[in-house]
């Protein structure tokens, strides 16, 4: 196939399941212009500011949802692969295991990070991640087995990482374990949770009072910090920090992304931090027809949930503005909102120079996490996905009772 157009529309591909992707094809699918071609690794979207919930003993319902389910009858065509080789001459992507390429006239790029372990011997092999549904379940499955295990329980746990991944992992882990080992009949026994962080407080991204507060909060629910504390290895055993050995069988590590290898081989222009350098309309530097949005892009505040969505929603505006010959609006950052849970009812919020924390802020998230489902789905199942973070799931037959 080399013609790109199917009568007057133009052919627009968007590769990435998450945030940015889903966002960019349902808002450019509105535009009757377009044909629009949704390419995901996974026939699911992730909500990942739920994924420590779904991992602690929470419904997978709440960390995913279905793509059909998302664009229903919307006039997007979903192709599930990894994204492989780039023909910028052609304007041709082929997926991994494919011959047939997917032929385009605007390219948008939202691929997400990868997990990076930045070289350090046996984290790959030795820790667990919650950045997917088969981590959260390969993660309960580890909790249980190694509590009830007939020799000894294992009661030591390492998280690694002072992002809000980590904090909040460690925030929900310990009542977790709790429950486990009240319906299981196991009394009697401390548990012991550390949360090591290189930098010499949490939250390095954000000001030191944010950081400071939440670290009262951690330590008052029990969870004991190792702070500018540099991991140098891993074993099935125990984790190596500064030098010193701390022991468990249980280390999770949450402390470390990469730009998507997607773009480290393929002539994108790069910045130090391996994201793509883009220009006032967010397209790839010396790439007029492909378009860079949310983890991927170097933008000030690339990484959040919150960004990929605001820049998926600027390149579909500037789509219709180009069709309709209207001036294209230029890119302006927009800060985006920090909303932290630790533990139960309670979270640290940080927008702008606004500061709060306790149950208010843990109210704010909530009411994020529902505008966050009705930015990629009905108002009605946006609702239903939402309620779903009450729900419990667990796969051991003792605990789901």
């Amino acid at each position: 196939m080399t013609d790109t157009k199917v009568g007057s529309k133009m052919k627009v591909l968007v590769v990435g399941g998450g945030f940015g992707g889903v966002r960019a094809a349902l808002e450019l699918a509105k535009q009757t212009q377009l044909e629009v071609t949704l390419v995901s690794e996974r026939p699911d979207f992730f909500y990942y500011p739920t994924m420590y919930e779904t991992a602690t003993g929470g419904s997978s319902e709440q960390s995913a949802v279905p793509l059909e389910q998302i664009f229903g009858d919307d006039p997007v065509r979903i192709l599930i692969g990894k994204a492989e080789k780039l023909d910028r001459t052609k304007k041709q992507l082929k997926l991994k295991g494919s011959t047939t390429p997917i032929v385009y006239d605007k390219l948008v790029l939202a691929l997400g990070v990868v997990t990076n372990y930045f070289g350090i011997p046996g984290l790959a092999e030795n820790t667990y991640g919650i950045k997917s549904l088969d981590d959260a379940e390969r993660f309960k499955r580890h909790l249980h087995a190694r509590l009830i295990a007939e020799d000894e329980p294992d009661l030591n746990y390492i998280i690694v990482g002072g992002g809000p991944t980590g904090i909040e992992l460690a925030g929900a882990l310990g009542p977790y374990l709790r429950e486990i080992m009240e319906k299981h009949g196991i009394r009697g026994r401390a548990i012991h949770i550390d949360l090591v962080e290189a930098m010499p407080h949490l939250m390095p991204r954000l000001p030191r009072p944010i950081g400071r507060t939440i670290e009262r909060r951690l330590r008052k629910l029990g969870v004991r910090l190792y702070l500018n504390s540099k991991v140098e290895g891993a074993s099935a055993e125990e984790l190596t920090v500064s030098g010193k050995p701390i022991r468990s069988h249980t280390i999770v590590w949450t402390a470390g992304v990469a730009n998507n290898p997607f773009f480290t081989d393929k002539d994108f222009k790069l910045s130090g931090r391996k994201k793509v350098l883009v220009d006032e309309f967010l397209r790839a530097e010396g790439d007029k027809d492909i378009f860079v949005i949310g983890d991927n892009a170097e933008t000030p505040y690339s990484g959040m949930a919150q960004t990929a969505l605001y820049d998926a929603d600027f390149i579909a505006h500037n789509f219709a503005c180009e069709h309709e010959n209207r001036p294209k609006l230029a890119y302006y950052p927009k800060e985006p909102a920090y909303v932290t849970p630790v533990g139960p009812n309670w979270a640290s919020m940080l927008w702008k120079d606004v500061h709060i924390h306790g149950r208010l802020a843990h109210l704010v998230r909530n009411a994020a996490d529902l505008h966050a489902f009705t930015e990629i789905l009905s108002v009605k199942d946006a609702a239903v996905q939402w309620t779903s973070t009450l729900d419990r799931e667990d796969l051991c037959p003792v605990c789901s009772k």
